[in-house]
């Protein structure tokens, strides 16, 4: 005998608890994130150091490692979650909050080696359908860097190319020193 069971809704999703490593919910299906190794890990804490070194004393945004952003029918967790400072929702008292229900400025994902990128570029066009600016994911295995812009216009950069960043955030980045970042010799 077969018994239906009721597709999973993003709110009862929700109230899951949290797995290692993290779980996304997308289209109405659950999707584990590989856990990070080496390469991924050192990008993704020496990126969010970099840009939180940028932005964050001037008070124009904050990079988020590994943060939940819930919207659009989805649960995401992308690498590094970048918010415009007056956007990074706080509680009644000031305080940050726990939930974002609204999706970053700036999603950063770093392709692991047993990931989809077509999943993980799904995620990023998904943010920039609901109003997040800019997209980059990260392939070290190609050291390339995919760049998702407003207008859904892909591009890939390597090398000396510059790097888009969020307007009004002072950062110099080149694909070549992203992954230089890599060689701890």
């Amino acid at each position: 005998m077969t018994v239906a069971t009721q597709p999973l809704t993003l709110e009862a999703f929700l109230e899951l608890p949290e797995t290692k490593s993290a779980s996304e919910f997308l289209q109405g299906r659950i999707v584990q994130k590989p856990m990070p190794q080496g390469e991924h890990s050192l990008l993704q804490s020496t990126l969010c150091e970099t840009i939180n070194q940028a932005a964050k004393p001037a008070k124009l945004a904050a990079a988020f490692p590994a943060l939940r952003c819930t919207f659009g029918g989805r649960s995401i967790i992308p690498d590094i979650s970048v918010f415009r400072w007056d956007r990074i929702p706080l509680t009644e008292t000031g305080r940050i909050a726990n939930r974002f229900l609204i999706p970053p400025d700036w999603s950063i994902e770093v392709l692991s080696p047993d990931q989809s990128q077509t999943q993980v570029l799904s995620n990023l066009l998904h943010c920039i359908e609901h109003g997040s600016e800019l997209g980059w994911l990260l392939d070290p295995g190609e050291d390339s860097v995919l760049i998702v812009d407003r207008d859904q216009r892909i591009r890939i950069l390597t090398g000396k190319a510059s790097l888009p960043v969020l307007e009004g955030v002072d950062l110099s980045l080149t694909a070549m020193t992203v992954f230089g970042w890599l060689m701890l010799n």
